[in-house]
């Protein structure tokens, strides 16, 4: 499936519209603005929680948390530590976790799992600010990787406000 992510630009805390293939608004992240750590809620356009992404504030990197129904159901981490390109993980339970790497402030990675790539996110086809296509082959769970693709939004949003100051 295919889906085209934007971030509203005039909007109290981070909002994000996600449309699928035939340009209709499938899901909608609402930010919490004017709270301590980044709280976003990843919703369907009815207005039900399908996931809460919550910013873990007292750890090494930067680290977030989804949630559904209350579970948590990944944590994902960059990886501080790499030689020549930014990695994500995408800490599941078991053993299917994920791995995003790429050039993310361009919005071109790669999601994969045990080396296959599973998701492909691109800004390639996009001339506007904050807009990228996300590709999920068949059988993957979207919202996790929705989910996790305005985490790593998130993160990259952040170095960069912290690189102009």
């Amino acid at each position: 499936m295919r889906y085209v992510m934007h971030e509203k630009l005039l909007a109290f805390g981070d909002d994000y519209v996600i449309k699928d293939e035939r340009g209709e608004a499938t899901f909608f992240v609402d930010g919490r603005a004017f709270s301590i750590g980044d709280k976003l809620a990843f919703k369907d356009m009815s207005g039900q929680e399908l996931a809460f992404i919550k910013q873990k504030i007292l750890s090494f990197g930067p680290t977030y948390e989804i949630y559904r129904e209350g579970n948590l159901v990944a944590v994902v981490k960059k990886a501080l530590f790499t030689l020549f390109r930014a990695r994500f993980s995408v800490d599941v339970p078991g053993p299917d976790d994920l791995e995003a790497q790429g050039a993310f402030f361009d919005h071109e990675y790669a999601f994969s799992r045990h080396g296959k790539t599973v998701a492909q996110v691109s800004k390639r086809w996009f001339s506007f600010r904050d807009t990228y296509g996300i590709e999920i082959a068949d059988g993957e769970d979207d919202v996790l990787i929705l989910a996790s693709a305005v985490v790593i939004d998130q993160v990259i949003h952040e170095e960069s406000r912290q690189d102009d100051d």
